[in-house]
């Protein structure tokens, strides 16, 4: 059993920043697989957002936030994180981070993630 929990989310205006956490426990695997961070705004699609390794950080971004977002790991602590510059209303949603046992090539579809976290709000007010 794998447990995910996000942390980071809330309220920013746009063009701001934010840092988000994705805690793992329990069987990880660390350094083998991959975490991914998907995102859910009301009545869409949860979308992906970013993955990567756990071992190499090797990492693969949607394009609609290329060059704004930046995702990490620390694998000794078995933590992700999403780091989100020069948000904008439209990345207003429920962010999720998840786990996969795929490494490589990194993979932008939820069936490929086993494990999901709860969850955590980012509003970007204009």
């Amino acid at each position: 059993q794998v447990q995910l929990v996000e942390s980071g989310g809330g309220l920013v205006q746009a063009g701001g920043s934010l840092r988000l956490s994705c805690a793992a426990s329990g069987r990880t695997f660390s350094r083998y697989g991959s975490i991914g961070w998907f995102r859910q705004a009301p009545g869409k699609e949860r979308d992906f957002v970013a993955a990567i390794t756990w071992g190499a950080g090797r990492v693969f971004y949607a394009d609609s936030v290329k060059g704004r977002f930046t995702i990490s790991r620390d694998a000794a602590k078995d933590t992700g994180y999403l780091q989100m510059n020069s948000l904008q209303p439209g990345d207003t949603a429920v962010y999720y981070c998840a786990r996969s046992l795929r490494t490589w090539p990194l993979s932008p579809v939820r069936e490929e993630y086993d494990y999901w976290g709860q969850g955590t709000q980012v509003t970007v007010s204009s």
